[in-house]
């Protein structure tokens, strides 16, 4: 880790995303004397984790704090108020690492001056240890600053690298928004399932259950969802029926593709 007491890791904005990352990390033993978290209201569960693990918090950040490394998990909208405020903090070999939608590096190189930064796009799974979050590192990020942005983001999940900015907002599209679409896909079938004459609250316990475990399945198991639906699928039967609706031409696939482009789009929007 390239973080200490003397040059702490500071967490900017503990909600969910952030709240999720900080429980992630004192599961995963990270030393609590080296983090500081500044958030002006945190929530009751954030405050329970602070007190219990004795991690420092301030509302306003020190401008002789000096961090190591600097986590940005608030929202966009929010970034020209609270760039300025951790500004005077902010050294010129502090990484900063940000985890909000839609904004882009040079947004933090303009605050900060030609400091490393490293953008990712993490998704709510994370709240759970399941998350995937992908990162874009500048060209300032050090190895060793990259193998601290893994460990600390590996502790909500996997980790992947992309290899330009422009990719953050297709991973936004897939797996940023994605988890949203899963969400209304179980809500879907539950609807189905209550149309076809299921009673509402087993309609949806099932759907839930089924959407959960087939992720689970495609989890643990080695093969690709190809296969996996190729399992489930008889010749003829129940599930062929159905799929020959969703793998119509104007089925899920097209549906699913104009969505994510929809995000795409918006997160170009968003970042300017």
């Amino acid at each position: 880790m390239i973080f200490s007491k003397d040059r702490p890791f500071l967490l900017v904005g503990a909600g969910k995303m952030g709240g999720a990352m900080l429980s992630g990390w004192m599961a995963e033993g990270l030393d609590p004397s080296a983090i500081v978290v500044s958030d002006p209201k945190p929530g009751a569960e954030i405050r329970d984790i602070l007190n219990t693990h004795g991690i420092r918090h301030v509302t306003e950040v020190p401008a002789d704090l000096a961090p190591s490394i600097v986590l940005i998990a608030v929202k966009p909208q929010m970034m020209d108020v609270v760039l300025p405020a951790i500004a005077p903090a902010i050294r010129p070999d502090t990484l900063i690492l940000s985890v909000a939608a839609g904004t882009p590096i040079s947004r933090f190189q303009t605050a900060f001056g030609p400091v490393p930064v490293a953008r990712a796009m993490p998704n709510t799974p994370a709240m759970v240890a399941r998350g995937i979050t992908a990162v874009f590192p500048n060209e300032g990020v050090t190895e060793a600053q990259k193998d601290t942005v893994g460990t600390l983001l590996s502790a909500v999940g996997k980790v992947v690298w992309l290899d330009n900015e422009d990719q953050i907002d297709m991973v936004t599209g897939v797996s940023g928004s994605g988890p949203a679409y899963v969400f209304w896909l179980a809500e879907c079938l539950a609807e189905a399932g209550k149309a076809a004459g299921l009673p509402e609250a087993l309609a949806r316990e099932l759907a839930e259950a089924t959407v959960s475990g087939a992720g689970e399945l495609m989890h643990q198991s080695p093969e690709t969802p190809t296969v996996l639906r190729q399992n489930v699928t008889s010749p003829n039967g129940t599930t062929a029926a159905a799929l020959e609706v969703l793998m119509a031409e104007d089925g899920l696939k097209p549906l699913m593709t104009k969505a994510v482009a929809a995000a795409v789009k918006r997160a170009r929007e968003l970042a300017g």
